[in-house]
Protein backbone atom coordinates (compact mmCIF):
# COMPACT_ATOMS: atom_id res chain seq x y z
CA UNK A 1 0.00 0.00 0.00
CA UNK A 2 1.92 3.32 -0.93
CA UNK A 3 0.55 6.19 1.26
CA UNK A 4 3.29 8.63 1.26
CA UNK A 5 3.69 11.85 -0.72
CA UNK A 6 6.18 10.73 -3.24
CA UNK A 7 6.78 7.59 -4.83
CA UNK A 8 2.26 3.59 -0.35
CA UNK A 9 4.22 -3.71 18.26
CA UNK A 10 5.61 -5.99 20.49
CA UNK A 11 6.16 -6.22 24.26
CA UNK A 12 8.31 -8.48 25.60
CA UNK A 13 10.94 -10.95 23.93
CA UNK A 14 9.94 -13.20 21.14
CA UNK A 15 10.23 -16.05 23.36
CA UNK A 16 6.82 -14.62 24.93
CA UNK A 17 5.29 -14.55 21.74
CA UNK A 18 2.32 -17.15 20.82
CA UNK A 19 3.39 -18.70 17.33
CA UNK A 20 2.10 -16.68 14.38
CA UNK A 21 0.30 -19.23 12.61
CA UNK A 22 -1.43 -20.54 16.09
CA UNK A 23 -2.39 -17.01 16.68
CA UNK A 24 -3.52 -16.46 12.86
CA UNK A 25 -5.81 -19.81 13.12
CA UNK A 26 -7.26 -19.03 16.60
CA UNK A 27 -7.83 -15.27 16.74
CA UNK A 28 -11.35 -14.13 16.69
CA UNK A 29 -12.69 -12.38 13.65
CA UNK A 30 -14.57 -9.12 13.81
CA UNK A 31 -18.26 -9.45 13.49
CA UNK A 32 -19.36 -8.28 9.69
CA UNK A 33 -15.66 -8.53 8.84
CA UNK A 34 -13.17 -11.13 7.34
CA UNK A 35 -10.31 -9.32 8.71
CA UNK A 36 -8.86 -10.47 11.85
CA UNK A 37 -8.98 -8.40 15.09
CA UNK A 38 -5.72 -6.01 15.68
CA UNK A 39 -2.78 -7.49 17.18
CA UNK A 40 0.95 -6.84 18.35
CA UNK A 41 4.01 -8.31 15.99
CA UNK A 42 7.38 -9.20 16.42
CA UNK A 43 10.36 -7.88 14.54
CA UNK A 44 11.16 -10.88 12.94
CA UNK A 45 7.84 -11.78 11.79
CA UNK A 46 7.60 -8.72 10.29
CA UNK A 47 11.06 -9.33 8.44
CA UNK A 48 10.17 -12.29 7.69
CA UNK A 49 7.11 -11.33 5.69
CA UNK A 50 9.13 -8.53 3.91
CA UNK A 51 11.93 -10.49 3.05
CA UNK A 52 14.36 -8.56 5.68
CA UNK A 53 12.76 -5.14 4.39
CA UNK A 54 13.86 -5.56 1.03
CA UNK A 55 14.17 -2.71 -1.23
CA UNK A 56 12.32 -4.88 -3.91
CA UNK A 57 9.37 -4.57 -1.49
CA UNK A 58 9.23 -1.09 -1.46
CA UNK A 59 6.07 0.63 -1.40
CA UNK A 60 6.59 4.53 -1.41
CA UNK A 61 8.82 6.47 0.72
CA UNK A 62 8.16 9.81 2.75
CA UNK A 63 10.53 12.45 2.35
CA UNK A 64 12.84 14.49 4.94
CA UNK A 65 9.33 15.87 6.53
CA UNK A 66 7.81 12.59 7.40
CA UNK A 67 10.91 9.59 6.79
CA UNK A 68 9.47 6.49 6.95
CA UNK A 69 9.07 3.55 4.34
CA UNK A 70 5.69 1.07 3.06
CA UNK A 71 6.56 -2.40 2.48
CA UNK A 72 4.65 -4.76 0.53
CA UNK A 73 4.80 -8.30 2.97
CA UNK A 74 3.04 -11.03 3.04
CA UNK A 75 2.27 -13.01 6.65
CA UNK A 76 2.89 -16.95 6.50
CA UNK A 77 -1.00 -17.70 6.40
CA UNK A 78 -0.39 -16.09 2.86
CA UNK A 79 -2.77 -12.35 3.67
CA UNK A 80 -0.91 -9.87 1.94
CA UNK A 81 0.04 -6.21 4.39
CA UNK A 82 1.53 -3.58 3.94
CA UNK A 83 4.19 -2.61 6.84
CA UNK A 84 4.80 1.08 7.54
CA UNK A 85 8.33 1.47 9.06
CA UNK A 86 9.39 4.66 10.51
CA UNK A 87 12.06 6.62 11.22
CA UNK A 88 14.01 5.55 14.85
CA UNK A 89 13.52 8.85 16.24
CA UNK A 90 9.55 9.48 14.50
CA UNK A 91 8.08 7.58 18.14
CA UNK A 92 9.81 7.98 21.01
CA UNK A 93 7.65 7.41 23.12
CA UNK A 94 6.61 4.02 22.61
CA UNK A 95 2.97 3.88 25.03
CA UNK A 96 2.00 6.60 23.10
CA UNK A 97 2.56 4.95 19.50
CA UNK A 98 1.00 1.85 21.16
CA UNK A 99 -1.71 4.11 22.15
CA UNK A 100 -2.62 5.53 19.20
CA UNK A 101 -2.05 2.08 16.91
CA UNK A 102 -4.73 0.09 19.10
CA UNK A 103 -7.06 2.87 19.04
CA UNK A 104 -6.68 3.22 15.34
CA UNK A 105 -7.09 -0.77 14.68
CA UNK A 106 -10.53 -0.91 16.76
CA UNK A 107 -11.47 0.44 13.82
CA UNK A 108 -12.31 -1.86 10.73
CA UNK A 109 -15.12 -0.75 7.71
CA UNK A 110 -15.38 -1.25 4.21
CA UNK A 111 -13.84 2.26 2.95
CA UNK A 112 -11.02 1.81 5.03
CA UNK A 113 -7.72 0.35 4.66
CA UNK A 114 -7.93 -1.11 8.14
CA UNK A 115 -4.96 -1.73 10.53
CA UNK A 116 -4.28 -4.58 11.40
CA UNK A 117 -1.28 -4.72 13.89
CA UNK A 118 1.61 -3.00 15.12
CA UNK A 119 5.32 -3.29 16.09
CA UNK A 120 6.75 -1.72 18.73
CA UNK A 121 10.52 -3.55 19.41
CA UNK A 122 13.51 -1.06 20.78
CA UNK A 123 13.65 1.92 18.56
CA UNK A 124 11.61 0.26 16.09
CA UNK A 125 8.11 1.02 14.89
CA UNK A 126 6.07 -0.08 12.35
CA UNK A 127 2.18 -0.25 11.30
CA UNK A 128 0.44 -3.11 9.86
CA UNK A 129 -2.00 -2.56 7.45
CA UNK A 130 -3.97 -4.33 4.69
CA UNK A 131 -2.28 -4.59 1.53
CA UNK A 132 -3.90 -2.43 -1.87
CA UNK A 133 -2.03 -3.39 -4.52
CA UNK A 134 -4.10 -0.69 -7.10
CA UNK A 135 -1.89 2.42 -6.50
CA UNK A 136 -3.15 5.93 -5.50
CA UNK A 137 -5.87 8.55 -6.16
CA UNK A 138 -3.02 10.51 -7.22
CA UNK A 139 -1.65 8.14 -9.73
CA UNK A 140 -4.96 7.67 -11.26
CA UNK A 141 -6.26 11.27 -11.40
CA UNK A 142 -3.21 12.95 -12.17
CA UNK A 143 -0.54 10.34 -13.47
CA UNK A 144 -2.39 7.95 -15.75
CA UNK A 145 -1.08 6.20 -18.63
CA UNK A 146 -3.99 4.72 -20.49
CA UNK A 147 -7.61 6.52 -20.01
CA UNK A 148 -8.39 8.92 -17.71
CA UNK A 149 -10.76 8.32 -14.29
CA UNK A 150 -14.26 8.42 -15.36
CA UNK A 151 -16.68 10.84 -14.00
CA UNK A 152 -18.84 8.72 -12.52
CA UNK A 153 -15.68 7.31 -11.15
CA UNK A 154 -14.72 10.16 -9.42
CA UNK A 155 -17.51 10.70 -7.85
CA UNK A 156 -17.39 7.38 -6.16
CA UNK A 157 -14.34 8.14 -4.92
CA UNK A 158 -15.65 11.09 -3.13
CA UNK A 159 -18.57 9.11 -1.46
CA UNK A 160 -16.61 6.59 -0.56
CA UNK A 161 -14.20 8.86 1.03
CA UNK A 162 -17.25 11.01 3.09
CA UNK A 163 -18.12 8.02 4.32
CA UNK A 164 -15.46 6.44 5.60
CA UNK A 165 -14.42 10.12 7.10
CA UNK A 166 -17.95 9.52 8.51
CA UNK A 167 -17.34 6.23 9.97
CA UNK A 168 -14.41 7.58 11.31
CA UNK A 169 -16.08 10.19 13.14
CA UNK A 170 -18.80 8.05 14.65
CA UNK A 171 -16.22 5.74 16.23
CA UNK A 172 -14.47 8.99 17.76
CA UNK A 173 -11.57 9.25 15.46
CA UNK A 174 -12.63 11.97 13.53
CA UNK A 175 -8.82 13.68 12.87
CA UNK A 176 -7.52 12.38 10.08
CA UNK A 177 -3.99 14.25 9.31
CA UNK A 178 -2.75 15.45 5.57
CA UNK A 179 -6.08 13.67 3.70
CA UNK A 180 -4.79 14.26 0.11
CA UNK A 181 -5.00 11.95 -3.18
CA UNK A 182 -2.16 10.02 -2.13
CA UNK A 183 -4.17 8.90 0.93
CA UNK A 184 -6.67 7.23 -1.32
CA UNK A 185 -5.59 3.62 -2.33
CA UNK A 186 -7.37 1.26 -4.41
CA UNK A 187 -7.93 -2.48 -3.52
CA UNK A 188 -8.18 -5.90 -5.71
CA UNK A 189 -11.74 -4.70 -7.12
CA UNK A 190 -10.38 -0.97 -7.47
CA UNK A 191 -13.03 0.05 -4.90
CA UNK A 192 -11.21 3.39 -3.50
CA UNK A 193 -10.65 3.17 0.71
CA UNK A 194 -8.95 6.07 2.86
CA UNK A 195 -5.20 4.87 4.16
CA UNK A 196 -5.60 4.31 8.37
CA UNK A 197 -2.31 5.14 8.71
CA UNK A 198 -4.04 9.53 8.48
CA UNK A 199 -5.65 8.45 11.34
CA UNK A 200 -2.74 8.37 13.59
CA UNK A 201 -1.62 11.30 15.75
CA UNK A 202 1.59 12.61 14.57
CA UNK A 203 4.97 11.58 15.62
CA UNK A 204 7.73 13.63 16.85
CA UNK A 205 7.77 16.05 14.64
CA UNK A 206 4.34 17.19 15.29
CA UNK A 207 3.43 18.22 11.75
CA UNK A 208 0.15 17.03 10.50
CA UNK A 209 0.91 18.24 7.08
CA UNK A 210 3.57 17.49 4.65
CA UNK A 211 2.04 19.33 1.64
CA UNK A 212 2.51 22.21 0.19
CA UNK A 213 1.02 24.84 2.44
CA UNK A 214 -1.17 26.45 -0.56
CA UNK A 215 -2.89 23.17 0.42
CA UNK A 216 -3.09 24.07 4.26
CA UNK A 217 -6.20 24.65 6.38
CA UNK A 218 -6.29 28.61 7.00
CA UNK A 219 -6.75 28.15 10.52
CA UNK A 220 -3.82 25.40 11.20
CA UNK A 221 -1.32 28.13 9.79
CA UNK A 222 -1.89 30.04 12.46
CA UNK A 223 -2.76 27.57 15.66
CA UNK A 224 -0.82 24.54 13.91
CA UNK A 225 -3.70 22.22 15.04
CA UNK A 226 -5.76 19.43 12.96
CA UNK A 227 -9.58 19.90 13.93
CA UNK A 228 -12.62 18.02 12.34
CA UNK A 229 -13.17 20.95 10.21
CA UNK A 230 -9.67 21.51 9.13
CA UNK A 231 -10.57 17.74 7.51
CA UNK A 232 -13.51 18.92 5.64
CA UNK A 233 -11.17 21.45 4.32
CA UNK A 234 -8.48 19.18 2.72
CA UNK A 235 -11.62 16.95 1.71
CA UNK A 236 -12.81 20.13 -0.10
CA UNK A 237 -9.43 20.05 -2.37
CA UNK A 238 -9.73 16.58 -2.40
CA UNK A 239 -13.36 17.14 -4.88
CA UNK A 240 -11.36 20.18 -6.62
CA UNK A 241 -8.61 17.45 -7.80
CA UNK A 242 -11.77 15.07 -8.92
CA UNK A 243 -13.57 17.33 -11.07
CA UNK A 244 -10.11 18.93 -12.34
CA UNK A 245 -7.66 16.43 -12.81
CA UNK A 246 -4.94 18.62 -11.19
CA UNK A 247 -3.74 19.84 -7.69
CA UNK A 248 -5.25 22.97 -7.89
CA UNK A 249 -4.41 25.09 -4.73
CA UNK A 250 -8.00 26.01 -3.19
CA UNK A 251 -7.35 29.98 -3.33
CA UNK A 252 -6.82 29.36 -7.32
CA UNK A 253 -9.63 27.33 -7.80
CA UNK A 254 -12.05 29.99 -5.44
CA UNK A 255 -10.80 32.75 -7.96
CA UNK A 256 -11.92 31.10 -10.82
CA UNK A 257 -15.72 30.10 -9.33
CA UNK A 258 -15.50 33.75 -8.19
CA UNK A 259 -14.94 34.92 -11.86
CA UNK A 260 -17.23 32.34 -13.38
CA UNK A 261 -14.77 30.05 -14.75
CA UNK A 262 -15.76 27.25 -14.14
CA UNK A 263 -15.03 25.58 -16.90
CA UNK A 264 -11.40 26.36 -16.43
CA UNK A 265 -11.58 24.66 -13.59
CA UNK A 266 -13.19 21.84 -15.40
CA UNK A 267 -11.07 18.18 -16.59
CA UNK A 268 -11.82 18.68 -20.44
CA UNK A 269 -10.97 15.02 -20.31
CA UNK A 270 -14.48 14.82 -18.60
CA UNK A 271 -16.21 16.54 -21.92
CA UNK A 272 -20.25 14.75 -22.31
CA UNK A 273 -20.19 13.07 -19.09
CA UNK A 274 -22.07 14.84 -16.69
CA UNK A 275 -24.49 18.01 -17.08
CA UNK A 276 -23.88 21.47 -16.00
CA UNK A 277 -26.14 20.80 -12.87
CA UNK A 278 -23.84 18.04 -11.46
CA UNK A 279 -20.89 20.10 -11.52
CA UNK A 280 -22.27 23.02 -10.36
CA UNK A 281 -23.21 20.63 -7.69
CA UNK A 282 -19.97 19.59 -7.06
CA UNK A 283 -18.41 23.35 -7.07
CA UNK A 284 -20.57 24.01 -4.20
CA UNK A 285 -19.92 21.28 -2.34
CA UNK A 286 -15.89 21.52 -2.70
CA UNK A 287 -16.61 25.80 -1.59
CA UNK A 288 -18.89 24.98 0.98
CA UNK A 289 -16.04 22.64 1.83
CA UNK A 290 -13.21 25.60 1.33
CA UNK A 291 -15.12 28.08 3.56
CA UNK A 292 -12.81 30.90 5.77
CA UNK A 293 -14.71 30.27 8.62
CA UNK A 294 -14.12 26.53 9.98
CA UNK A 295 -17.79 26.38 11.69
CA UNK A 296 -19.34 27.21 8.07
CA UNK A 297 -18.17 23.67 6.70
CA UNK A 298 -20.25 20.91 6.27
CA UNK A 299 -19.64 17.69 8.71
CA UNK A 300 -19.00 14.26 7.27
CA UNK A 301 -22.53 13.02 8.24
CA UNK A 302 -23.90 15.98 5.64
CA UNK A 303 -20.74 15.21 3.01
CA UNK A 304 -22.33 11.79 2.64
CA UNK A 305 -26.09 13.07 2.35
CA UNK A 306 -24.78 15.55 -0.39
CA UNK A 307 -23.19 13.34 -2.51
CA UNK A 308 -25.65 10.30 -2.41
CA UNK A 309 -27.74 12.04 -5.02
CA UNK A 310 -24.85 12.90 -7.43
CA UNK A 311 -23.74 9.15 -7.62
CA UNK A 312 -24.08 7.66 -11.08
CA UNK A 313 -23.65 3.95 -12.60
CA UNK A 314 -23.96 2.43 -9.01
CA UNK A 315 -24.94 -1.20 -10.60
CA UNK A 316 -21.68 -1.15 -12.39
CA UNK A 317 -18.66 -2.48 -10.96
CA UNK A 318 -15.72 -0.49 -9.60
CA UNK A 319 -13.51 -2.56 -12.29
CA UNK A 320 -15.65 -1.69 -14.93
CA UNK A 321 -15.97 1.78 -13.97
CA UNK A 322 -12.06 1.73 -14.39
CA UNK A 323 -11.98 0.37 -17.80
CA UNK A 324 -10.61 -3.11 -16.55
CA UNK A 325 -13.03 -5.70 -17.84
CA UNK A 326 -11.89 -8.23 -14.59
CA UNK A 327 -9.22 -8.93 -12.71
CA UNK A 328 -6.95 -11.07 -15.04
CA UNK A 329 -7.47 -8.68 -17.61
CA UNK A 330 -5.89 -5.99 -15.83
CA UNK A 331 -2.27 -6.98 -16.96
CA UNK A 332 -0.78 -9.17 -19.75
CA UNK A 333 0.15 -12.80 -19.02
CA UNK A 334 2.71 -15.44 -20.32
CA UNK A 335 1.85 -18.88 -21.42
CA UNK A 336 2.96 -20.27 -17.56
CA UNK A 337 0.92 -17.37 -16.28
CA UNK A 338 -1.61 -18.15 -18.69
CA UNK A 339 -1.33 -21.72 -17.76
CA UNK A 340 -1.61 -21.00 -13.91
CA UNK A 341 -4.75 -19.28 -14.48
CA UNK A 342 -6.63 -21.63 -16.09
CA UNK A 343 -5.08 -24.08 -13.28
CA UNK A 344 -3.08 -26.58 -16.10
CA UNK A 345 -1.07 -28.61 -14.00
CA UNK A 346 0.02 -30.66 -16.66
CA UNK A 347 1.77 -27.95 -18.54
CA UNK A 348 3.02 -26.04 -14.86
CA UNK A 349 4.48 -29.80 -14.48
CA UNK A 350 6.33 -29.77 -17.92
CA UNK A 351 7.70 -26.14 -17.08
CA UNK A 352 8.91 -27.46 -13.91
CA UNK A 353 10.33 -30.66 -15.28
CA UNK A 354 12.09 -28.55 -18.39
CA UNK A 355 13.63 -26.31 -15.84
CA UNK A 356 15.21 -28.49 -13.62
CA UNK A 357 17.24 -27.19 -10.80
CA UNK A 358 18.77 -24.06 -12.14
CA UNK A 359 17.41 -21.88 -9.98
CA UNK A 360 18.94 -23.30 -7.50
CA UNK A 361 22.17 -21.38 -7.77
CA UNK A 362 22.94 -19.67 -4.76
CA UNK A 363 20.84 -21.20 -2.72
CA UNK A 364 21.59 -21.71 0.98
CA UNK A 365 23.65 -25.32 1.79
CA UNK A 366 25.18 -26.14 5.31
CA UNK A 367 26.96 -29.24 5.15
CA UNK A 368 29.23 -30.60 7.60
CA UNK A 369 32.12 -32.69 7.36
CA UNK A 370 30.00 -35.69 8.37
CA UNK A 371 27.41 -35.00 5.82
CA UNK A 372 29.63 -36.65 3.32
CA UNK A 373 28.83 -39.98 4.70
CA UNK A 374 26.30 -42.44 4.84
CA UNK A 375 23.71 -39.42 5.89
CA UNK A 376 24.75 -37.34 3.09
CA UNK A 377 23.99 -40.00 0.42
CA UNK A 378 21.05 -40.69 1.74
CA UNK A 379 20.16 -37.26 1.38
CA UNK A 380 20.62 -37.05 -2.07
CA UNK A 381 19.36 -40.64 -2.56
CA UNK A 382 16.09 -39.43 -1.76
CA UNK A 383 15.94 -36.30 -3.96
CA UNK A 384 16.79 -38.34 -6.80
CA UNK A 385 14.33 -41.00 -6.16
CA UNK A 386 11.44 -38.05 -5.45
CA UNK A 387 12.83 -36.65 -9.06
CA UNK A 388 12.10 -40.12 -10.79
CA UNK A 389 8.93 -40.17 -9.49
CA UNK A 390 7.94 -36.87 -10.24
CA UNK A 391 9.48 -37.36 -13.77
CA UNK A 392 6.58 -40.55 -14.08
CA UNK A 393 3.54 -38.54 -12.26
CA UNK A 394 3.99 -40.55 -9.22
CA UNK A 395 3.00 -37.92 -6.95
CA UNK A 396 2.54 -39.55 -3.55
CA UNK A 397 5.98 -41.55 -4.02
CA UNK A 398 7.61 -37.84 -4.87
CA UNK A 399 5.78 -36.29 -1.84
CA UNK A 400 7.23 -39.07 0.44
CA UNK A 401 11.00 -39.01 -1.26
CA UNK A 402 10.87 -34.93 -1.21
CA UNK A 403 9.79 -34.93 2.22
CA UNK A 404 12.41 -37.21 3.56
CA UNK A 405 14.79 -34.78 1.36
CA UNK A 406 13.65 -31.68 3.08
CA UNK A 407 13.73 -33.28 6.94
CA UNK A 408 17.06 -33.64 6.81
CA UNK A 409 17.87 -30.20 6.23
CA UNK A 410 21.52 -30.09 5.10
CA UNK A 411 20.62 -28.98 1.87
CA UNK A 412 18.00 -26.27 0.69
CA UNK A 413 16.46 -26.50 -2.37
CA UNK A 414 13.31 -23.96 -3.38
CA UNK A 415 13.03 -26.68 -6.58
CA UNK A 416 12.06 -29.35 -4.74
CA UNK A 417 9.48 -27.12 -2.52
CA UNK A 418 8.05 -26.09 -5.78
CA UNK A 419 8.20 -29.77 -6.81
CA UNK A 420 6.13 -30.77 -3.62
CA UNK A 421 3.95 -28.17 -3.91
CA UNK A 422 3.19 -29.22 -7.55
CA UNK A 423 2.83 -32.79 -6.17
CA UNK A 424 0.60 -31.46 -3.59
CA UNK A 425 -1.94 -30.11 -6.07
CA UNK A 426 -2.36 -33.26 -8.17
CA UNK A 427 -2.75 -35.21 -5.17
CA UNK A 428 -5.66 -32.44 -3.84
CA UNK A 429 -3.92 -30.68 -1.21
CA UNK A 430 -3.90 -27.51 -1.97
CA UNK A 431 -3.17 -25.85 1.76
CA UNK A 432 -0.22 -28.27 1.81
CA UNK A 433 0.73 -27.34 -1.24
CA UNK A 434 0.44 -23.50 -0.22
CA UNK A 435 2.87 -24.18 2.49
CA UNK A 436 5.50 -25.29 -0.30
CA UNK A 437 5.03 -22.77 -2.65
CA UNK A 438 5.56 -19.68 0.16
CA UNK A 439 8.88 -21.93 1.38
CA UNK A 440 10.02 -21.86 -1.95
CA UNK A 441 9.83 -17.65 -2.48
CA UNK A 442 11.15 -17.36 1.20
CA UNK A 443 14.21 -19.13 -0.27
CA UNK A 444 14.32 -17.54 -3.19
CA UNK A 445 12.28 -14.32 -3.10
CA UNK A 446 12.27 -13.25 -6.67
CA UNK A 447 11.59 -16.83 -7.96
CA UNK A 448 8.58 -16.37 -10.11
CA UNK A 449 7.79 -20.50 -9.80
CA UNK A 450 7.17 -19.42 -6.66
CA UNK A 451 4.57 -16.97 -7.10
CA UNK A 452 3.04 -18.69 -9.82
CA UNK A 453 2.50 -21.96 -7.62
CA UNK A 454 1.32 -19.39 -4.91
CA UNK A 455 -1.65 -18.28 -7.58
CA UNK A 456 -2.67 -21.80 -8.55
CA UNK A 457 -2.79 -23.07 -4.78
CA UNK A 458 -4.65 -19.91 -3.94
CA UNK A 459 -6.89 -20.77 -7.05
CA UNK A 460 -7.14 -24.04 -5.71
CA UNK A 461 -8.92 -22.78 -2.36
CA UNK A 462 -10.77 -20.48 -3.86
CA UNK A 463 -9.35 -17.38 -2.67
CA UNK A 464 -9.11 -15.76 -6.17
CA UNK A 465 -8.89 -12.02 -5.63
CA UNK A 466 -5.53 -13.07 -3.55
CA UNK A 467 -4.72 -15.55 -6.58
CA UNK A 468 -5.00 -12.96 -9.00
CA UNK A 469 -2.21 -10.74 -6.82
CA UNK A 470 0.00 -13.76 -6.97
CA UNK A 471 -0.44 -14.13 -10.54
CA UNK A 472 0.07 -10.61 -11.71
CA UNK A 473 3.60 -10.29 -8.99
CA UNK A 474 4.79 -13.56 -10.35
CA UNK A 475 4.06 -12.13 -14.11
CA UNK A 476 5.87 -8.85 -13.17
CA UNK A 477 9.21 -11.57 -11.72
CA UNK A 478 9.13 -13.54 -15.22
CA UNK A 479 9.28 -10.54 -17.11
CA UNK A 480 12.13 -8.81 -15.53
CA UNK A 481 13.86 -11.98 -15.18
CA UNK A 482 13.51 -12.50 -18.96
CA UNK A 483 14.52 -8.66 -19.92
CA UNK A 484 17.06 -8.67 -17.37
Amino acid sequence: MGCGISKACCWGTQDDQVPEAQIVQNEDRIEGSDLPQFREYTIDQLRKATSGFAVENIVSEHGEKAPNVVYKGKLENQMRIAVKRFNKLAWPDAQQFMGEARAVGQLRNQRLVNLLGCCCDGDERLLVAEFMPNETLAKHLFHWETQPMKWAMRLRVAFHLAQALEYCTSRGRALYHDLNAYRVLFDDEYNPKLSCFGLMKNSRDGKSYSTNLAFTPPEYLRTGRVTPESVTYSFGTLLFDLLSGKHIPPSHALDLIRDRNVTTLTDSCLEGQFSTDEGTELVRLASRCLQAEPRERPNPKSLVAALIPLQKDTEVSSLALMGIPDGAAAFPLTPLGEACQRMDLTAIHEVLEKLGYKDDEGAATELSFQMWTNQMQETLNSKKKGDAAFRQKEFRTAIDSYTQFIDVGTMISPTVYARRSLCYLFSNMPDEALKDASQAQSISPLWHIASYLQAVCLFALGREAEARVALKEASSMETKKNTN
